[in-house]
């Protein structure tokens, strides 16, 4: 695991680095994948490529699962999980909450993962049974708050008819909680969640690529992660948070359907 580390964050590093001396402006080329609002910049790709590079220059039989370039199949049991930049309209729009994230599988469970979120300089890292770390910062999340009084991180899909009911979901949760963030990137709200700076996070249509590395950087943490209804984290749901708290918000979100369709 420790190898697996050590070659995910010098990857992440690298494409940190490239996007940042590359950075496009609004006015460079930028597509649309899912909607009008899920966009896609030639940055995106290029990080996504180098990645994959990288990863297989050192580990030609390890399976990819990207983002941008969906599966690339292998001989091992191995596989990459890349987010080559996890918010990228923040990216686009030159706010800095955007990050490389890096995950490695083995036998389908992540052992090892990495969130380089460049504009901020900060690169958590964690390993499984290793801890989760933030430079040299071990993290711990937040332990012990009722859902009265815990920050909340939360996040919006892009289907409009979606977002109806995400918006309906918010409205209620709101006026239970101490206050909502809505801060643009699934990996660094889980990281953010770990480092103590928010106590839970709620988001349904997020992907493996988003919460592969975070999320286990955050049950590294001491948070749980998982979905509603005793589900496994997926893209139906994902909820994380100290023990606790997690059982007050998972009751408080299957209470309001948070999952119903669309």
């Amino acid at each position: 695991m420790t190898d697996f580390l050590r070659l995910a964050e010098d990857i992440a590093r690298e494409a940190g680095d490239m996007i940042l001396a590359k950075r496009p402006t609004m006015s460079e080329e930028v597509e649309t994948k899912s909607s009008p609002t899920d966009v896609v910049t030639t940055l995106d790709k290029a990080s996504e490529e180098l990645i994959r590079e990288r990863i297989l220059a050192a580990r030609p039989d390890d399976r990819i699962l990207g983002e941008e370039g969906g599966e690339e199949p292998g001989e091992s049991d191995v596989r990459w999980v890349v987010d080559p930049i996890d918010g990228t309209v923040n990216f686009l729009y030159g706010l800095p909450d955007w990050a490389v994230s890096i995950a490695v599988e083995v036998g389908g469970r992540a052992v090892a993962g990495v969130v380089n979120v460049p504009a901020r300089g900060e690169v958590y890292t964690a390993s499984l049974g290793g801890g989760a770390w933030l430079g040299g910062e071990r993290l711990r999340c937040n332990t012990g708050v009722p859902l009265a009084q815990a920050l909340v991180a939360t996040g919006f899909g892009y289907s409009a008819a979606r977002r109806v009911v995400q918006g309906q979901v918010v409205a209620e949760v709101l006026p239970r909680v101490r206050d909502i963030r809505r801060g643009g990137s699934c990996a660094i709200d889980m990281c953010s969640l770990a480092a103590g700076r928010v106590d839970a996070y709620y988001e349904r249509g997020v992907n493996q690529w988003d919460f592969a590395a975070a999320g286990l950087v955050a049950t590294e943490s001491g948070a749980t992660l998982g979905g509603l209804r005793g589900r496994p984290v997926s893209p139906e749901f994902a909820l994380c948070a100290a023990p606790g708290l997690f059982e007050e918000l998972h009751d408080l979100l299957v209470a309001l359907d948070a999952d119903r369709a669309p």
